[in-house]
Order: C-alpha cells, then structure tokens, then sequence
C-alpha cells in the first residue's frame, strides 16, 4: 500500500517567516512591539454553500444570506431555515457564536458577528467568514479593524465584476493586519469605545434637534396663516381681524402653458426632483439641452410659483425668479396677490392635507386643475399679508439654517469616528506602552501550539 505524503514539518522560525508580513508589504508603520501578521495565519476562513430554497422551513437552522450581513449587524427581519436533521450533512458550514461574518458580494466588505442567539445557523453562499483560531486578537479590536474604511475601501478595490462586485477569500487570506500585544489591544477597544459613546450621545442630541425642525416650522406657518403671528401687529396698527377663507382660484391663476422643448435648449429645466420636499428649496438642476428634453414642457416667467401635483410629491413648492420650462408634472401659478404669501401657505400642513385628500386617480395619482382651484387659502388683506412674509422671511431661515448646522455637525460626528479608527490601528491613539512584551512572542506561543 503506498503511503501519504508526509506532512511537512516546519520549525518555529519557519512558521514565524511565514506568518509575519514583511517590511515591504506592510501597509503602513506601528509601534516596535507590534508586528504585521495575514489573515490566514490568525483565522480559519470558510466560504459558504448554495442552499437550495425549495428545502427551506419554516424553522430550524438559520441561513445566514448575503442580504443579512449589514454594517456592524446581521439583520433578521425575514429569517430562511434548513431543517434540522440536515445538521450532519451541513456540518462544515455550521456556524459558531462570536464568527465574523463578511460579505463578499454587492457591497462587499460589510462585517458582522454572529451572536449565540442566532444558533443554529449555517453559512450560504457569497458570505464568509473568518474564525479565529487562537487567542492573539480581542473579538472587539477585530470588528473596529474590520469595519473600518479604509478596510472597506480596500474590498471594493480588489473585489471583481461591473454590475456585481464580487471578493475571493483567497484575496482575504493574504491581506495583512496589525497584532498589538493583547493588554494594547484591550486598551484600544476601551478608548474606541469611550469616545464613541460620548460621540454617539451628542449625536442623539444633534438628531433631536433635527427631528424637532420640521414641527417647528409646521407650528410657525399654522401660527402665520391663523392670524397668531400677526396679532400683536394688529393691536398696534389698530386693524380688524379680517382673516376670510378664498378658494385657490380666487387668490392665482394656473398658467398651464405647453410648449415644445426644441425651441429652448438653453433655458432652466425644472422638474420635482429639483424641488426640496416642504421647504420651498430649489435644489441644482440641468438645461433643457443637457437633460435631453423632447417632450412637451409648461413655459414658466419670473415671480411665478412652480407646484409639483403628483401626490407623493405635493409638498414640493418652489417661486423662481427667472425664466425656464418646468415639467408637465407641475403647474406653474402666478399669485393674484403677495406671490410669497401664497407660497408659503402652499408650503403649509393645512394646504397639503388639503392637497393630498382633494379627489383621485387609480394610476399616478395626480391633482388636477379643477381640484387645485377648489382649494381653500386662509387670506387677511394685502398689508397683513405682507407682515406674515416680513415674520416668516426672518423666522423660516433660522430654522433652516439650524437644521443645515445640525446635519453638518452630524456629518463631523462620523468623520471623528473615521479619524478614531483610522489612528487608532496605527497605534496613535496614546494608548501604547512601548514597554509592553512584544506581539511577536505571543505569535511564537501561538506557532507553537501548531
């Protein structure tokens, strides 16, 4: 009988030249008592299986699909299952409490572990997983490694394919990672972790603010069109209440008004999707010539206001101070009396649940001129209408310019958290003792036990 071939039988200093990435290849610097080691020297890299769906149950062994490894979790919100008597048959996709799920299709790149209460589960196809094999990492410092950037910048680089990208865990295998000696990386994970959570509290405080903005602004323009804003304005001019409620035909006029495209490649093409949903933003738009336009357009003037009447979309309200074609999705209206007046109330809850309950249509909804016209607008006299502008032009920007500030801390909020991650695998975090045993004798003990 022929014998197998014999393994082969390396020594300590072999597995160590192995296992270490060399200077040249290493992505960057850190500290001396760290080392660069692959990813296949620190984990057990599996590569899912094609489960057929036509034998899944409704309970038993969770698959763990693609579409479940997001960022930082595995959603779970339509669970599929194998039965369980397939366990046997399976076993080498089983998978285990703590695994470090990865995708490798789409959007490659995404990690997640895999908690205990999500056994039994098994591993299907395009998702892998990387399981370590000893004790050299912290189960914490690999997540923040791995769901880093520049870790996922790095996938989508070496990933395959035009409408699909697609990473080989053979690719996975060979890239490096930093070992800090383990009390660092502990010390790494806690810093992260630290100023994260005060980051994510002044985040939830930023979200409120921002969450706050649009009932704000709802409650200003209910008090604007009720009369509360100008109360105090009427006491002291000495005027009557005289709001009266007109229907929208009494108050502008609907300037439906076709032309063909052709005949004005030069001039603005506005269509909804231009338009910032309920507060009156003109968002960047194109040219009849660069958006390609061949079908008939409304020809809008400066002063008009440009209303968008498909349903979902009739919050988007925009007055113009120029010349263009607007989409026959809209409607351009011109105001018989404060053109910003009308605008505004346009802009309002009271104009919009008008809009959105005013008749129907089974496809594309839309409202039509002969139900816009019957709309109500609650309306005092011209001076009085001109006092709700001057308030609403001093207030509404405010609150605009809060909501903006708020976004913009949030965005801030993330690119510190990137910065955190960015300096902390780099050992620029402050937390290095350089005094500390070296990683590389903890990979010695590891090679050892192989």
């Amino acid at each position: 009988m022929a014998r197998g071939k014999k393994k082969e039988e390396l020594t300590l200093e072999e597995k160590l030249e192995r296992a270490l990435v060399p200077v040249e290849e290493q992505p960057y610097e850190v500290p001396g008592n760290w080392c660069w080691v692959r990813l296949e020297n620190a984990f057990h890299i599996l590569n899912g299986y094609a489960f057929k769906s036509q034998k899944y149950v409704d309970s038993g062994i969770r698959i763990i699909r693609i579409a479940n490894v997001q960022d930082g979790y595995i959603e779970d919100d339509k669970p599929v299952f194998y039965p369980l008597e397939m366990e046997r048959e399976i076993q080498k996709y089983m998978l285990e409490a703590g695994d470090l799920l990865i995708s490798l299709t789409g959007n490659v790149g995404r990690v997640a572990f895999l908690d205990n209460d999500m056994l039994p589960a098994a591993l299907n196809q395009r998702v892998g997983c990387l399981r370590l094999d000893n004790t050299i990492f912290n189960k914490s410092f690999l997540f923040y490694y791995f769901f880093r950037q520049e870790f996922q910048d790095n996938c989508i680089k070496n990933s395959k394919g035009s409408a699909q990208l697609n990473m080989s865990t053979e690719w996975l295998k060979l890239q490096p990672i930093p070992l800090p000696p383990l009390t660092e990386q502990q010390r790494i994970v806690e810093h992260i972790e630290s100023l994260f959570a005060k980051l994510d509290e002044a985040k939830e405080k930023v979200q409120e603010v921002q969450e706050s903005y649009l009932v704000r602004r709802a409650t200003i323009l209910d008090f604007a069109f009720t009369g509360k804003l100008t109360s105090e304005w009427r006491t002291q001019n000495n005027i009557d209440n005289n709001w009266s409620e007109k229907t929208f035909s009494e108050v502008a006029v609907i300037k439906s008004n076709l032309v063909k495209p052709g005949e004005y490649q030069d001039f603005p093409h506005i269509a909804p999707d231009n338009i910032e949903k309920r507060t009156g933003v003109l968002l960047q738009y194109n040219t009849i010539a660069e958006d390609k336009v061949t079908s008939g357009k409304h020809r809008f003037y400066p002063g008009q206001i440009l209303y968008s009447k498909i349903r979902p979309y009739l919050s988007k309200v925009v007055m113009v101070d120029f010349d263009g074609l607007c989409s026959a999705d809209m409607y351009p209206i011109e105001a018989k009396e404060n053109t910003r007046y009308l605008w505004y109330y346009m802009l309002s809850d009271n104009f919009l649940e008008q809009a959105s309950s005013a008749g129907s249509r089974s496809v594309l909804p839309k409202i039509n001129q002969k139900e816009l016209s019957k709309l109500l607008v609650n309306i005092p006299d011209i001076d009085e209408q001109k006092e709700v502008v001057k308030i609403l032009d001093r207030l509404l920007p405010y609150e605009q310019k809060v909501a903006e500030n708020a976004q913009v801390v949030l965005e801030q909020i993330d690119v510190i958290k990137k910065s955190i991650l960015f300096k902390a695998f780099r050992g620029e975090l402050g937390t290095n003792n350089p005094e500390e045993e070296s990683a590389i004798k903890l990979l010695k003990k590891i090679l050892v036990e192989t």
